[in-house]
């Protein structure tokens, strides 16, 4: 059962009102009960208070984690949220960051930054501290708050610009301790999503700013997730969509033909001039105009197939990367929407691995109404690179089996990064070595959001009425009910019974109010507490309370003094 803050809380106490229907605004089903709840109150986007009600859950989720970060070897320290710019210039992630990172002066003018994550700190920290191979490995970990400046905050704790995040971090000799380190963490987590009642899935991801040469997303299936994952239904792959490997459909080759110039009125997208000239999708070549770093890039790709904007940024090493507009694409010379690679100069092409796979396609002749049919790569231009940028998307094969992918939404609950030498080399994390030489530690991060994962335990563990809390993560373990309070004999029955619970060791909300069996019947169901104990009128006359589990919709008597025993029971 669960250890609180409070072993008991009177419904008439609590700080924080349910509610009947969510505020407007409130996009999904976690944020609208979570709130209907009482659990938590906005302040401003993407900033929550968290309520007594909540918070006890949040603590929970807390203690699972923390269990298992210590049964994974894990120790806990806290770092400063508040840290010196020097550090994120020392590791070159200032820039990476961008805008998400929040950077105050203090009254000397320095510059600071509201940590987004914690890897320069805790690099430097160890770098102070390990002297030889003796102090490794090493795994520390914290629960600290987290700023982010988030462009979108939404769906309530899911995605905030200050949160709690358990972020560890692993220190090893080498590749062998670094992948028992993995493995250690990697279990751990796996044990925090059973426990906390979440079904999350392991795929490969995209390592983004953190940097790093692998990583590994847990995902939790969501149709209102941010993320897309590629999964394949007849084997074990699964990835993030930016991060996702496969097959694309081919087309077969035939003889290169002479190029041939059309006019295509009004026709300025691949739909309409595939259409127009009555051909597939496939045999058209689409021009997608990025700006990164503010430097106009041409990407071309079969029209088929859509760019990875990830795997574009990771290959220009860009810091900021978005589609350029119509005014920069006509100042580099080129027409939207008529486009074409060929003739181009001044302007750096990338084109996708796609061009390859057939041959005479369609693509514009940059000059508005008219595009260029039977075009080849390279007899007919030139690409500054030719490598992987394709989406791959559902019905597209699975790089390990072949088979047919299929794709889901989902919502990431927690991420794990080898990140190898990268923070310790430039933030001085050295030992030395059984030989005596001075050598880099070997790192892996390991995050979990703490108020994120809370709104997805909601997420997944509800029904029309509710909340449905797995019982190791629900606020209290018992909601006790007393009906008809006003009556002296429920009242005793309902004190007694509460008295014996608390001496039990279990954690009790305790329904008080003169309210209607209604009201608090539905409250019970909204609250969603593994357990409801009813004293009333009715049930007094038997000398019994009824029990009911929020799993079930039957209910059951229970002799007063049998209550105790088949509530540990059940």
């Amino acid at each position: 059962m669960n250890k609180v803050v409070a072993t008991a809380v009177r419904f008439s106490q609590l700080f924080g009102k349910t509610m009947r229907q969510a505020p407007a605004g409130a996009d999904t089903a976690a944020h609208q009960l979570m709130l209907r709840a009482g659990m938590i109150n906005q302040l401003a986007a993407g900033t929550y208070t968290i309520l007594p009600f909540g918070l006890h859950a949040y603590q929970n989720v807390e203690r699972i984690i923390r269990e298992e970060m210590a049964a994974g070897g894990a120790q806990e320290i806290l770092m400063p949220a508040l840290q010196p710019i020097e550090l994120w210039e020392q590791s070159g992630r200032k820039d990476a960051f961008g805008p998400t990172l929040f950077q105050v002066k203090d009254r000397k003018d320095r510059m600071l930054a509201l940590g987004p994550t914690h890897e320069e700190v805790v690099t430097t920290l160890v770098g102070q501290t390990i002297q030889s191979y003796r102090d490794l490995p090493l795994i520390l970990y914290q629960i600290q708050t987290k700023f982010r400046d988030e462009a979108r905050p939404r769906a309530g704790l899911v995605r905030v610009r200050e949160f709690a995040m358990k972020d560890a971090y692993s220190f090893d000799q080498n590749e062998a301790g670094l992948e028992d380190s993995y493995d250690r963490m990697y279990k751990a987590y796996a044990n925090i999503y059973k426990r906390c009642g979440v079904p999350a899935i392991p795929v490969d991801a995209d390592s983004g700013a953190i940097g790093g040469k692998a990583s590994v997303e847990w995902i939790l299936k969501s149709d209102t997730g941010e993320d897309e994952v590629i999964k394949c239904p007849s084997c074990a792959y699964a990835a993030n969509a930016e991060k996702a490997s496969g097959t694309v459909p081919q087309r077969v080759k035939e003889d290169e033909k002479p190029t041939e110039e059309v006019a295509t009125p009004g026709k300025s997208t691949i739909i309409d001039v595939s259409a127009f000239l009555k051909i597939e999708y496939s045999q058209t070549l689409k021009a997608v105009f990025y700006s990164a770093d503010k430097q106009v890039i041409f990407v071309i790709i079969r029209g088929d197939l859509d760019v990875n904007e990830i795997k574009l940024k990771n290959l220009l090493k860009a810091t900021e990367l978005r589609i350029a507009n119509d005014q920069e694409v006509a100042r580099a010379g080129l027409v939207p929407g008529y486009a074409s690679p060929i003739g181009v100069s001044g302007v750096k092409i990338i084109a996708d691995e796609s061009i390859k796979m057939g041959s005479n396609f369609v693509t514009g002749a940059n000059k508005v109404g008219f595009h260029i049919k039977n075009v080849n790569y390279p007899r007919d231009f030139k690409a500054d690179a030719v490598t992987d940028i394709a989406k791959i998307s559902a019905g597209h094969g699975c790089p390990k089996c072949g088979a047919k992918l299929e794709s889901f939404r989902g919502v990431e609950v927690g991420h794990l990064f080898k990140l190898g030498t990268v923070y310790s080399q430039k933030m001085g994390a050295f030992f030395l070595d059984k030989d005596g030489a001075r050598v880099p530690a070997l790192m892996g991060c390991y995050g979990i959001g703490v108020g994120r994962l809370l709104a997805m335990v909601v997420e997944q563990n509800r029904d029309e009425k509710g909340i449905i809390w797995p019982k190791e993560v629900a606020p209290f373990d018992v909601h006790l009910v007393a009906l008809n309070i006003e009556q002296e004999p429920v009242r005793q029955a309902a004190e007694k019974l509460l008295s014996e619970l608390q001496g039990a060791g279990l954690s009790v909300l305790y329904d008080d109010r003169s309210e209607t069996p209604g009201v608090k019947f539905n409250d019970a169901d909204l609250l969603g507490l593994p357990i409801r104990v009813t004293v009333s009128p009715r049930t007094l006359q038997k000398s019994s309370a009824e029990l009911k589990l929020r799993t079930e919709s039957q209910n059951r008597l229970v002799g007063l003094g049998e209550a105790l025993a088949s509530i540990k029971g059940s």
